[in-house]
Parts: structure tokens; sequence; C-alpha cells
């Protein structure tokens, strides 16, 4: 009976570590840069479409906008969190 239960456990604990590698994973993913880049780039692309589309002039300089934008965000997002947390009670 003691044996059977260690090896419940022991199975417990594999899926939990492993449902931790994935949850590290995707919060690695959530904040590389990588990810950052890659969005801020197809916000550009789809922007200078558009504005193209529309018939913006100076639309390759007006899709900078959007673009720097999100990318601003994500770099001041952490220090708002940051600050939030802390003072959230």
């Amino acid at each position: 009976m003691t044996e059977d239960r260690i090896q419940k456990l022991e199975k417990e604990v594999q899926l939990i570590q492993a449902r931790n590698l994935k949850v590290e994973a995707e919060k690695a993913w959530e904040v590389s840069w990588f990810r950052i880049l890659t969005i801020t780039i197809i916000t550009y692309v789809v922007a200078c479409f558009i504005l193209a589309i529309l018939g913006i002039s100076n639309f390759i300089f007006n899709a900078l906008v959007p673009a720097v934008g999100y990318f601003l965000s994500t770099q001041s997002l952490p220090l708002v969190k940051k600050w939030w947390v802390q003072n959230h009670k």
C-alpha cells in the first residue's frame, strides 16, 4: 500500500514539474524580445498596407506611429506593473 502511494505521489510531482516547465516557457515567450520585435514589425507592415490602401501620403513614415506605440507600451508596462504590485493592497 505504501509503495503504491509513493508511486502515485511521484507521478503527481512529475506532472506538476512538467506543467511548471510549460508555464515557464510560456512566460519566457510573453516577455521575449523576439516576440516583441515580431509583433512590432507585423504592426508596422499591416499599418503600411492599410495606409497605402487608404491613399495616405508618406504612409511608410506614418505607419511608425502604431508600431512605435506598441513597442513603447511593452517597455513601460513592466514598470507600471511593478509599481501597481507594490502599491496594491
